[in-house]
């Protein structure tokens, strides 16, 4: 089956049922990043330089070519919608965080990670603005790179307002909110430069569900205001590789019902999620992990499939996109890439059962 997404003028050709997508990102090479020192500490708020093993002379070019290399595996495990693999990005989110004016990156403060543990952060000493396009250029490499519709994922604003140090606004919705017009202004332009979907990740709203319920769909709202192209929000348990217990059930979830996303996505294969929980999710296609991230075992097609069967009593397969459980960032490249090749496979089956063809 054969439908069309729009994309910077023109449309490109995906499978309507159960197409396949990463979270976003994709294991960087080791001759990229040093992936020890990258495991060994929580994700990064503000900046990390000294994980790059590339001189800075020479770091772009390494980028491109590790983006490459990650847009070639996505194309040939057969994935139908293709990401950059962040290979730029110390963390998913510190990139664009540490891009933003009113924030002193040379002297950060501290605010506690999901974890509970004390993180260096980005201190906020003046009105956050955006004062140029932080991602563009990797939209624009990305889709003079690939035929395949692509994604390109940002940092949320919620997120981002509770990774920060606030020593200006003096008010966290105001912050959010401040990040969230940030935001807003990315997201159009990386449409304009060529995305198909644009993902806001916010994790933060599961970490911090008390806050989320208060102010976070009011935040998702102001970040997609005036936007029009397709718009995934990324809500997790935190990354496998450093986030070890799962609770069996979100605590945010029903309430992005009202947001204006269009999609959400979220983790099922690590925490054995109750799929029940997607019917109070009716408007919104569900990009569906079906990844363990914590088991460095491969999974097999058939075990792939069955996830995907768990969700089909409570959303119809028109509006699944099957995806793993979070970003592949901390995994070794061949487990990963295993994993994205079981995806696509387990996907092929579900998609035969309910079809009848591939």
């Amino acid at each position: 089956m054969q439908g069309k997404i729009a994309g910077n003028g023109e449309e490109r050709a995906i499978a309507t049922l159960l197409p396949t997508t990463l979270v976003g990102s994709y294991p960087q090479p080791d001759w990229l990043i040093d992936r020890a020192k990258l495991a060994g500490r929580f994700p990064p708020r503000v900046r990390a330089r000294e994980l790059w093993r590339v001189d800075p002379q020479w770091l772009d070019q390494a980028q491109d070519d590790a983006t490459l290399l990650a847009i070639r595996d996505q194309e040939r495990a057969g994935l139908d919608i293709v990401t950059d693999g962040e290979m730029r990005r110390e963390s998913y989110s510190n990139r664009f965080a540490t891009a933003l004016a009113g924030v002193d990156i040379d002297n950060p403060g501290t605010a506690l990670d999901r974890s509970g543990h004390p993180n260096p952060v980005p201190r906020v000493v003046g009105t956050i603005r955006r004062t140029r396009p932080v991602e563009v250029r990797d939209v624009e490499f990305l889709r003079a790179n690939t035929k395949r519709p692509i994604k390109m994922t940002v940092p949320g604003a919620f997120t981002m307002a509770q990774q920060a140090q606030d020593d200006y606004y003096k008010d966290e919705v105001a912050l959010a909110m401040a990040y969230a017009a940030a935001v807003n202004e990315e997201i159009k332009d990386l449409f304009r430069a060529g995305a198909d979907i644009v993902q806001i990740d916010e994790p933060y709203l599961q970490a911090r569900p008390e806050k989320a319920k208060r102010f976070g769909v009011q935040v998702v709202n102001r970040a997609l205001e005036g936007v029009s192209g397709p718009t995934v929000l990324h809500i997790c348990f935190g990354y496998a590789a450093i986030i070890h217990q799962r609770p069996s059930g979100y605590s945010f979830l029903p309430e992005l019902e009202a947001s204006a996303v269009r999609q959400v996505s979220i983790e099922t294969a690590q925490s054995k999620l109750d799929c029940a929980v997607l019917e109070k999710l009716p408007s919104k296609t569900i990009l569906l992990g079906v990844l363990d991230l914590s088991d460095m075992a491969v999974e097999t097609p058939a075990m792939v499939a069955a996830r995907i069967l768990r969700a089909l009593p409570h959303v119809p397969a028109e509006r699944i996109v099957v995806a793993p459980d979070c970003g592949l960032k901390y995994l070794p490249r061949e487990v990963a890439y295993g994993k994205m090749c079981a995806m696509v496979e387990g996907a092929a089956i579900v998609r035969r059962e309910l079809t009848g063809s591939a």
